[in-house]
């Protein structure tokens, strides 16, 4: 790779770090299911992994349009923001019965991942306009660049979702049961939030 290639990437893994540690719904998840594996967040990077590097090769041979058309954006944000609403349900309900389950649902950190991935509407955004446009300029270099890329990209995903659930899962040796209640109400509280809000967004779409 040329000297232009390294700078393209330094400059590409920067702004994916930025979105990768905004924090969000997949974050949540992340730290509360942490509390019961530092891996858990590896395994959601995985999850993630399952929905992104289709949707990196979907904008790569032009169907990043799909975004731009009427009513997708507002029906996924209310599909998504509905299912974070239920997440969070579930999350509550349990932390009253004394029940402390991951933040996911009772669903695998890899299902957790890709549900939740999936159900973003921001995340299809994000690679519709800033993604798509370093998918481009990636292109430029060829199968390679593309490659370096994108697994570039998802390693700035796995490490830090693997770093916080490490974080997580340190605080819940420590804490142990009120740690993680503690977590999960956050977590809970988190997804309540993004959910309102990718409904509330969707619905002004459609005003």
């Amino acid at each position: 790779m040329d000297s232009s290639y390294i700078q393209f990437l330094a400059g590409a893994m920067v702004i994916s770090l930025t979105g990768v540690m905004a924090p969000g719904p997949l974050s949540a998840a992340t730290v509360g299911q942490g509390s019961r594996s530092p891996h858990a967040g590896a395994l959601i990077a995985v999850g993630h992994g399952i929905v992104e590097f289709p949707m990196m090769a979907a904008i790569l041979f032009g169907f990043g349009y799909l975004f731009g058309l009427p009513y997708v954006k507002p029906v996924i944000g209310i599909a998504g923001g509905a299912y974070l609403l239920f997440m969070a349900a579930g999350m509550f309900r349990d932390a009253a019965n004394g029940v402390v389950e991951a933040a996911g649902g009772g669903r695998s950190p890899v299902a957790t991942g890709a549900a939740l991935s999936a159900a973003n509407p921001y995340f299809l955004l994000w690679w519709a306009t800033v993604g798509g446009a370093m998918i481009m300029q990636a292109a430029g270099y060829g199968a390679a660049g593309i490659m370096v890329f994108m697994a570039a990209h998802w390693l700035c995903d796995l490490g830090w979702s693997w770093f916080l659930s490490a974080l997580s899962f340190r605080g819940g040796r420590v804490y142990s049961k009120i740690f993680q209640k503690v977590i999960s109400a956050v977590s809970g509280v988190a997804l309540v939030f993004f959910g309102g809000k990718f409904i509330y967004d969707a619905a002004r779409m459609l005003i």
